[in-house]
């Protein structure tokens, strides 16, 4: 089964703001097939056409200056995206965020938008996972132990990979690709190897130990008190002995 996981950038949390709209500056794209990431990636700067806030600035250190330089324009971009996420389902952490902000860059380059049904929340897994506990991305690492070493500030890739990651563990984590999934129709199962009984040896083998070897073994047995629980086993293999 093939998902991709994204994460976005942006200038704030306003993308429909008629006045004033804040715009997509990054977009981090991971595939996952069986949950688990192939090694393709999309990733691309976007230029705003606007002024970047402190605020958000702060949070990703994407600045205007970078991004006039070495972002694209979204209507640019919009052919390689699409190709890119095909039909896939698409997860992402509060999903509506990132919806959000994609569809209003869509609609604003005359493309048709993605539906809610394309998109599957993270934050929402999470909250039915564990009710009541933090569940930011970077809770979620720390609840799973997994690093978060190679991240200083919020990047639309890094965060993506991170939350692959995540969204395995939420999944039932890596034991879940293991064959043990009980769901399965018992009539996928192949067919068990048939195995021939094991058939009793001609001739027995020899005794390995000595009457010596019997002997002193009692006696160690004996030195353990009669409460031990190897006095009833060794007199229960007496008995039996004969």
């Amino acid at each position: 089964m093939r998902e991709v996981v994204f994460d976005t950038e942006t200038t704030g949390f306003k993308a429909n703001d008629p006045e004033n709209p804040d715009r997509l500056v990054e977009i981090g794209c991971v595939e996952l097939v069986d949950l688990l990431p192939t090694g393709r990636q999309f990733h691309c700067f976007v230029n705003p056409e606007r002024d970047m806030p402190e605020g958000a600035y702060k949070v990703h250190g994407l600045s205007e200056a970078f991004l006039r330089e070495n972002g694209a324009l979204f209507k640019d971009v919009i052919d390689d995206f699409m190709a890119f996420i095909g039909d896939a389902p698409l997860i992402a952490h509060n999903a509506r965020f990132d919806m959000g902000f994609i569809n209003a860059e869509l609609a604003r380059a005359g493309a048709p938008i993605l539906p809610p049904s394309r998109f599957k929340d993270t934050l929402a897994m999470a909250h039915a996972k564990f009710p009541g506990s933090p569940a930011s991305l970077d809770a979620l690492c720390k609840r799973f132990d997994i690093s978060l070493s190679a991240r200083d500030k919020h990047g639309a890739i890094i965060d993506s990979e991170l939350l692959a990651m995540v969204y395995l563990e939420l999944c039932g984590g890596r034991e879940r690709n293991l064959g043990l999934d009980s769901r399965r129709d018992i009539s996928e199962t192949p067919a068990r190897t048939k195995i021939n009984p094991a058939k009793a040896r001609p001739k027995a083998l020899p005794k390995r130990l000595t009457d010596s070897d019997v002997e002193a073994h009692a006696a160690f047995i004996e030195t353990l008190g009669e409460k031990a629980v190897w006095q009833k086993v060794w007199r229960k293999q007496a008995r039996q002995r004969g």
